[in-house]
């Protein structure tokens, strides 16, 4: 606990801390203030996300960087799954399919581009383990297609067409759950050589594992909790902003909710250690298309008003494929530099500058 102090008081970024408990004050004192509870989420989610990040790589370093950001991805992922679920309870779907997609498109290009772009600021040429990227933009290529077919067959409105895509994504929800876990069981099992990274040496001491792993669940019931709130207070804030639900949805959400994400992979590029950067950037975009998104088409059965479909509006479908098809040329090399990181930031703005101008029409 002392370290975890010492660590607190080291870093100005977490004294943001002390907007955690203002956020739970608000929310039962003005809970109708929606844009003040939309400001304190987010400012309240942005410290959690660096302790969560120095927690996560303090595991990456007892584990490996590709065990390590698979943790991260995985307990980054948790913001978006609980944000996403709160959405589908409410019937949000428009909000939910956009958060999915805005997070498999905001890891791929902004995760991933600021991480070499700050990455390459501070070390002229980086070098990663390709093989690991390629694996996670071959899977992150399946999900595309999975997500593309029934927006691409689905194009009448009929009763049978309906029956149709709900059996049909359902269908694709088990064929894509199965694919991320045989995806896992050859990066970490039986193919496991293939994967490991470089040994890094470090200045700073890691967290031992007796606070880390603590660290990590008690930070991530945090943000779960924060989230929340986010969730209630985002769409009448948009509202006040001028900001569409497919906007919101695809840009804001998915920043907030990968806010966890961003700050390990920043932090893990900066000490050059850009397999743990990869690691989490793609593997967290393809957990959220092979699992995350699977998962709330059948939780949907049991929780939504109604059953969800993997149906995307086209621009999201044409966005992801973009993504995808960018992350792989740029991740084929294995090396990178900081201006690899400006190209794969530009493309993720002319997406959300498209978004913010002429919101697509929501299927």
């Amino acid at each position: 606990m002392k370290t975890l102090f010492e660590e607190i008081r080291r870093q100005p970024l977490l004294w943001l801390l002390v907007f955690v408990p203002t956020v739970f004050v608000a929310q039962n004192f003005r809970p109708g203030a929606h844009t003040l509870l939309f400001a304190l989420s987010v400012l309240a989610i942005v410290p959690l996300a660096g302790l969560l990040s120095h927690a996560t790589e303090s595991v990456a370093a007892k584990t490996g960087d590709a065990a390590g950001g698979l943790l991260n991805a995985t307990l980054g992922n948790l913001t978006e799954l609980v944000i996403a679920l709160a959405a589908l309870r409410a019937g949000e779907y428009t909000l939910v399919k956009a958060s999915i997609a805005g997070a498999i498109v905001t890891n791929t290009l902004f995760v991933l581009g600021i991480s070499f772009f700050l990455g390459g600021l501070k070390h002229h040429v980086q070098e990663y383990n390709r093989v690991s990227a390629r694996l996670q933009a071959g899977l992150l290529f399946l999900a595309t297609v999975a997500l593309l077919i029934p927006s691409a067959v689905a194009q009448e409105e009929s009763v049978a067409m309906a029956a149709f895509t709900q059996k049909l994504s359902v269908g694709l929800a088990v064929l894509l759950i199965v694919a991320y876990g045989l995806g896992m069981l050859f990066s970490l099992r039986t193919h496991r050589e293939l994967f490991a990274s470089e040994e890094h040496v470090d200045d700073e001491v890691p967290w031992p594992l007796g606070l880390a792993l603590p660290t990590l669940a008690g930070v991530t019931l945090l943000v779960a909790l924060v989230s929340e709130i986010f969730v209630e207070s985002v769409q009448k804030a948009a509202e006040a902003f001028g900001m569409t639900p497919a906007f919101v949805g695809f840009i804001v959400v998915a920043l907030v909710g990968g806010a966890a994400e961003m700050g390990a992979a920043i932090s893990g590029a900066r000490k050059n250690r850009l397999d743990l950067s990869v690691g989490i950037a793609l593997g967290s975009a393809s957990q959220i298309a092979l699992f995350v998104a699977p998962v709330l088409v059948l939780l949907s059965y049991a929780i939504g008003p109604s059953p969800m479909d993997l149906r995307l509006w086209p621009g999201a479908v044409v966005m992801m494929l973009f993504a995808t098809l960018t992350a792989s040329l740029v991740t084929n090399s294995g090396r990178s530099a900081w201006f690899v990181g400006i190209l794969l930031i530009w493309v993720y703005a002319i997406f959300a500058l498209t978004l913010y101008l002429l919101p697509p029409r929501i299927l």
